[in-house]
């Protein structure tokens, strides 16, 4: 069994597109187990724990983004998935929220992109109105070959719904894609498969399908498929 955390504050289901993001995470749960072949336990953060993840025989760990401020978050509430992440014990992915949730967790710095520049169109004012951010499918620069971005054109299209960015990688991981906007968007461990996108693989499309292929990618790296 496999395991895809809802990473979003309650907070977060109260916006405009809260019913949107709900019905998201079952279609990812869905996804997930469509790769993967496993079922896949889908559970909110404050209820993940090491417990959980042994009473469940849990193989590896999927954290969803999240559109709430970090600031919302009680911190006893992310106490078992941030113990998990240090550990690292077993493989995990971060999307979006949840790479953010990892690099911060091991010491990468977490802060807004920054103030647009005079001028500059919002892509999507109704988040975090007048503060850069990368919205909508477009491309990521792969900075090297790796195992994870095998079969990946070299701009892959994929999806992007971020206001926040880490400031620099976790000890231990290099970057594998950048955008202009968000210097650090897919991360890796130089040995364990832990691995997170600053962009939403799990959002791909037939029009846009690399986040399939990458989340694919991970499985294989993880052992999860062959």
């Amino acid at each position: 069994m496999i395991l895809f955390v809802d990473n979003e504050h309650p907070t977060g289901y109260e916006q405009p597109w809260g019913e949107r993001l709900l019905a998201a995470r079952t279609r990812i749960k869905y996804r997930l187990e469509d790769i993967t072949g496993d079922i896949c336990l889908m559970a909110r953060y404050p209820h993940v724990n090491q417990g959980l993840l042994e009473n469940f025989e849990i193989r590896a760990v999927f954290i969803s983004g999240n559109s709430a401020a970090p600031a919302e978050y009680d911190a006893a509430e992310q106490a078992g998935l941030r113990s998990i992440i240090r550990k690292g014990q077993l493989p995990i992915f971060g999307f979006c929220g949840g790479m953010q949730l990892m690099g911060e967790t091991l010491g990468a710095p977490l802060t807004p992109i920054g103030p647009l520049d005079p001028g500059e169109e919002d892509p999507f004012p109704e988040a975090v109105p007048g503060m850069k951010k990368e919205f909508g499918y477009g491309p990521v620069d792969l900075m090297m070959d790796h195992r994870l971005t095998a079969g990946l054109a070299e701009r892959p299209i994929v999806r992007h719904a971020h206001t926040l960015e880490l400031k620099q990688v976790p000890s231990g991981f290099e970057v594998l894609a950048s955008t202009d906007i968000t210097p650090i968007q897919m991360i890796a461990h130089r040995e364990k498969p832990l691995a997170g996108t600053q962009f939403h693989p799990e959002y791909y499309t037939e029009e846009h399908p690399a986040g399939r292929v990458l989340i694919e990618n991970f499985c294989r790296f993880a052992g999860l498929i062959d």
